[in-house]
């Protein structure tokens, strides 16, 4: 895949998006504090609606195209992915598996040796 030059345009009434939607989130979640009064189903509606509209204005804005494009994108990347079958899965893990209790094996191994090394031979403090 060629590597294309990202061109970020920042317009006025991109960045007032963009403001709009900060604004929504910010007044969402003061709306979901001042109303505790008000029961939790008037909180939770506050907060969901006002986050809803702060995203629905995000997804407006030009960075709200891009990581909806983005998202498709890596989702059509994904479906390239060839899995493993299950029998291969099972094998991989088993090597994973392995190799750990081996290396486990040798560094506790490795780790005695220097013990004894160090502590009964040139230190001699166990006895």
């Amino acid at each position: 895949m060629a590597n294309i030059p990202v061109e970020t345009v920042n317009t006025a009434a991109d960045k007032a998006r963009l403001a709009v939607a900060g604004v929504l989130l910010v007044a969402a979640l003061v709306g979901f504090y001042a109303l505790s009064k008000q029961g939790p189903v008037m909180q939770w509606a506050t907060l969901v609606i006002g986050l809803g509209a702060a995203v629905a204005v995000f997804f407006t804005s030009e960075s709200g195209r891009q990581l909806v494009a983005f998202g498709r994108e890596a989702w059509r990347e994904v479906r390239k992915v060839v899995w493993p079958a299950r029998k291969e899965a099972m094998q991989m893990t088993l090597y994973v598996f392995v190799f750990v209790l081996i290396m486990a094996m040798f560094l506790w191994m490795t780790d005695k040796t220097l013990e004894w090394l160090f502590y009964d031979l040139i230190l001699g403090w166990r006895k």
